[in-house]
């Protein structure tokens, strides 16, 4: 893919004149931190490695990554080895795709109290589909998938989201054998949607009656007990949107469709379509009409601003692991659905660090590192460089 003409880096160093004198005591720790890697990723602040063509000789300067999961130009890397992880884990089977939503009214709560109500969303989600399909009536069957937190929507409002990928089918009570969804047709989204509200509703409950739930601004009438209860009786009124996709084509296509979703930022370098000194236009995809794409503009403050509305509370994992694929019970599960099925032993995966090996602009051969270097010594090595082209 051609590297994008605009970057998030660039709107950062716009705005960071109006960040410092009108924000920066309002943000968190840990949004300085990401505008802070974001700025400084692959740029000679934090140093990098000598590499030489071991075809024809060649030798470059490349700078490190900030490596921080919300950067958008450090993904693939941490990608790709995570899909080479799960390219092992396969079954052949159908796989699911479905997405579970909680109505707009939580949204405000819920980014007061992101650790508890975004950790109740991962957990209660699970606990439906695990639920609904033990049942004899839907499945009657012991499932494993992943779950992926997105917090973000097209235009990067707040949207709290979780998505799960599910192999069509799981395991018998006494696990003697695999048990198939029908065909194209998983769980009734209408029996998830329902049960799914009841025990996210009851999990915010229970967070309340503990006092894990903090209240500021328009949500600090909630404080209120009575008020408090009310309002979770409202939600019952609200129309809690499960979503089921079509099933894949096959394990084989599972890969591929997970790059989309797993180490995804709110937004990618390569949306981005203009940035001024004052306003930055991307690129969005409108689902109500038919995903038609269109464009918004924003200033710098309000762009960064909900941009920052998507960074996760400290040491918060955004991918998690339930049913037979949990970490707990994936070694002793996975290979005994892999003998129900049947299915052939797992392909290695592959050798995801030589594709990522870096080529040789002049010969493409494989550029090697030969030493790393510092900050310090990268802008020495510049400045060599500058040298050089003077007196030429």
């Amino acid at each position: 893919m051609a590297r994008p003409q605009f970057e998030i880096a660039d709107i950062i160093r716009k705005a960071d004149a109006q960040i410092a004198s009108r924000h920066r005591e309002s943000l968190t720790w840990p949004q300085v931190k990401v505008l802070n890697a974001i700025l400084r990723c692959r740029t000679a602040a934090l140093g990098g490695h000598r590499d030489q063509c071991t075809a024809c000789g060649y030798q470059a300067i490349s700078y490190n990554s900030c490596r921080n999961r919300h950067c958008p130009k450090c993904q693939t890397s941490a990608r790709d080895k995570w899909l080479a992880a799960r390219q092992r884990e396969l079954l052949p089977a159908d796989y699911y795709h479905l997405v579970l939503s909680v109505p707009h009214a939580l949204v405000p709560l819920i980014w007061q109290n992101k650790r508890v109500l975004f950790r109740l969303l991962f957990e209660a989600s699970a606990e439906t589909l695990l639920e609904v399909a033990a049942n004899p009536k839907y499945l009657g069957a012991d499932i494993g998938f992943l779950s992926i937190l997105h917090t973000w929507g097209q235009t990067l409002q707040r949207h709290p989201h979780i998505h799960c990928v599910v192999p069509g089918g799981g395991l018998s009570p006494d696990r003697q054998r695999w048990i198939r969804s029908p065909p194209r047709f998983f769980l009734p989204v209408r029996v998830l949607s329902r049960v799914f509200r009841g025990k996210f509703v009851a999990g915010v409950k229970r967070a309340f009656q503990r006092k894990k739930l903090a209240f500021y601004g328009a949500c600090l009438p909630l404080a209120n007990e009575k008020a408090f209860h009310a309002f979770l009786r409202t939600l019952f009124r609200e129309n809690w949107v499960v979503y089921a996709k079509r099933p894949f084509g096959g394990p084989d296509h599972v890969l591929h469709y997970l790059a989309r979703y797993t180490h995804r930022v709110a937004i990618s370098n390569h949306r981005l379509m203009d940035v001024t000194d004052t306003q930055v236009s991307f690129r969005w995809k409108d689902y109500a009409h038919h995903n038609k794409r269109r464009t918004m503009t924003l200033t710098h403050e309000v762009f960064l601003r909900r941009f920052l509305e998507h960074v996760l509370p400290r040491g918060f994992p955004r991918i998690r692991y339930f049913g037979f694929l949990a970490n707990r019970r994936r070694r002793l599960l996975l290979p005994l659905c892999r003998t129900l099925l049947p299915a052939a032993p797992p392909a290695e995966p592959a050798n995801t660090a030589e594709a990522a090996v870096r080529r040789c602009p002049c010969c493409q051969g494989p550029m090697r590192i030969l030493e790393f270097l510092t900050a310090k010594q990268v802008r020495h090595e510049e400045g060599l460089q500058v040298a050089v082209l003077d007196t030429s």
